[in-house]
């Protein structure tokens, strides 16, 4: 029986470098806020030339380990959800110009993560987050015919309903999806009045998270995220 071949593929060195050094923050030999070595340093310690130890590094900040600024040495960043999508935004504008089916795939999973959010909402949300919604339902109606401000309120309120369960990645995710959508925003709401029909929509949503029903709060999300998912769409020139 014939064994199949299998040749050993040599790694990059910077591949090999970005391991070291990725092995070095994650074993906790490097902190979040500690300055990377230098160069130089790196460059002896491993035995590699400048430009594997650049290109290492720059690997590192991609994926939102590390932060570098020209004339500082790099330094290492605490990794966090919110952190983690910011890494793809880039990616999913892209994808969002590229394919013609990804904005309303995008607009599908909104809603299908807010409902569940939603939910988990009404049975955690304390006095302090009624208020607070409440403070951005203000916000919002003092924003009407202002696009910019009414639609960065609008933002503000999703997100904070996503921040009510307490995990971070809820947040994270709302604040990502919000921001890939933001774009594609018509302010055609200003000119026909729906500016109106989203407050009692949110006002609907805040009403069932005080009463703390999750049944009236997921049916109030569904219906805003349904109608108001017309609002987002391509622009053409």
């Amino acid at each position: 029986m014939a064994v199949p071949s299998e040749p050993i593929v040599r790694r990059k060195l910077s591949a090999e470098v970005f391991a070291r050094l990725k092995a070095m923050i994650t074993g906790g030999e490097l902190q979040p806020g500690d300055a990377m070595p230098s160069e130089r340093e790196l460059m002896e310690r491993f035995g590699v030339g400048r430009p594997a130890i650049r290109e290492a590094m720059q690997s590192l900040s991609q994926i939102g380990l590390l932060a570098i600024s020209h004339g500082e040495r790099a330094r290492v960043l605490r990794m966090t959800p919110r952190s983690l999508f910011g890494t793809v935004d880039a990616a999913a504008e892209i994808m969002l110009q590229t394919s013609p089916d990804a904005l309303g795939h995008l607009k599908e999973a909104r809603i299908f993560f807010e409902r569940g959010i939603v939910v988990q909402a009404a049975a955690r949300a304390s006095a302090d987050d009624i208020a607070a919604l409440e403070a951005l339902l203000r916000a919002q109606r003092d924003a009407l015919g202002d696009a910019e401000t009414f639609i960065a309120a609008d933002m503000r309120f999703h997100r904070r309903i996503a921040e009510i369960p307490g995990n971070p990645i809820f947040g994270a995710v709302a604040e990502a999806m919000l921001g890939w959508l933001k774009q594609y925003h018509t302010d055609m709401l200003i000119w026909t009045g729906k500016e109106n029909l989203t407050l009692v929509e949110h006002e609907e949503i805040v009403a069932a998270l005080a009463a703390r029903d999750p049944v009236a709060a997921e049916a109030a999300m569904v219906r805003h995220l349904e109608r108001s998912r017309a609002l987002y769409v391509h622009q053409t020139g």
